[in-house]
C-alpha cells in the first residue's frame, strides 16, 4: 500500500516540477531541451532523485549546475503546492536510459537473423 502512495508522490513531483521548470529564468537550464524522465522518492519522503535526460548531451554538467543552484527555489514551489509533511531535498541526476536504448537498438539491427520461411513456420506448429 505504501509503494503505491510513494509512486503517486513521484508522478505528482514530476509533473509539478516539469511546469516549475518552465518558469526558472537559469540560462544554464534552458539552453537544451530537458525533460524529467523518472522520480524516486526516499520511503521517508525526504529525499527525491529527479532523474533528466537532455536533448544535447555536451551541457549536461551545466544544465545540472543550474538545476542544483535552483534546487532551493523549485523545492520552496514543490511544498506550496504538494500538501506533505516534509518536502523531498532535490538531487538530480543524469539519465542516459534514452541513449543506452538507441544504442541497443542499433546493435539489434545490425545482426544478421535470416527471417523463417513459410515451411519452417508451418513446420514448427
Amino acid at each position: 500500500m505504501a509503494s503505491n502512495r510513494i509512486g503517486r508522490i513521484n508522478e505528482e513531483i514530476q509533473r509539478e516540477l516539469s511546469d516549475l521548470l518552465r518558469e526558472l529564468k537559469d540560462p544554464r537550464v534552458h539552453r537544451t531541451m530537458l525533460s524529467i524522465t523518472r522520480v524516486e522518492t526516499t520511503p521517508d519522503l525526504r529525499y527525491a532523485k529527479i532523474y533528466v535526460s537532455l536533448l544535447d548531451k555536451e551541457f549536461t554538467k551545466e544544465t545540472l549546475a543550474g538545476l542544483k543552484s535552483s534546487a532551493g527555489y523549485l523545492r520552496r514551489e514543490l511544498g506550496r503546492s504538494l500538501q506533505l509533511r516534509y518536502t523531498p531535498e532535490l538531487q538530480w541526476q543524469p539519465d542516459d536510459s534514452i541513449t543506452q536504448g538507441a544504442h541497443i537498438l542499433e546493435l539489434l539491427s545490425k545482426l544478421d537473423i535470416p527471417e523463417d520461411s513459410d515451411d519452417e513456420a508451418a513446420f514448427d506448429r
